[in-house]
């Protein structure tokens, strides 16, 4: 398959993006890579539990220790995640991409140095799109022609 067509295909079908590592610091790529998505729309619901008992979440949003118990929560809303976005190191992958095949994501995204053969095959295996080693921030804004509203100067206002 047309890597492009895939990448598309998740951006435009999988709005609701369990992110995996989401940190609560706005310094750290997981954060703002988050935040541009949530800014065009995207629900981001947060995995790390290191954040899963902070009243104040992550993004606005209440943070999850798995991706099951975010997926368990999600239904009962009568949502379920799109994709699952990883921000691990590679050899930590395989697990949560199995977890991604468990919870039926429709999509497994790796972040950019994030590479894992293994993960992907068995994710592509269970029917799951699946993006590796790509930012998800540079191919929105690339894909679909977007850029985030602050990456331009401010307007200043006119006395």
């Amino acid at each position: 398959m047309n890597e492009g067509v895939t990448l598309r295909r998740i951006l435009e079908r999988d709005r609701v993006i369990a992110v995996v590592g989401l940190s609560n610091r706005p310094q750290r790529p997981s954060y703002s890579v988050s935040a541009y998505m949530q800014s065009h729309g995207y629900r981001i619901v947060p995995v790390n539990p290191a954040h899963s008992n902070d009243p104040a979440g992550v993004l606005g949003e209440r943070c999850f220790a798995t991706l099951t118990e975010a997926a368990a929560a999600l239904a009962a809303e009568g949502v379920s995640i799109g994709m699952v976005n990883v921000f691990r190191r590679p050899e930590a992958v395989l697990p949560f991409a199995d977890e991604a095949v468990r919870i039926n994501a429709r999509s497994l995204w790796m972040q950019l140095g994030v590479i894992h053969y293994v993960a992907a095959e068995h994710a592509e295996a269970a029917g799951l799109d699946v993006a590796m080693n790509h930012c998800v921030r540079i191919e929105h804004a690339r894909i679909l022609g977007v850029t985030h509203h602050m990456d331009t100067l401010p307007r200043m206002p006119q006395p």
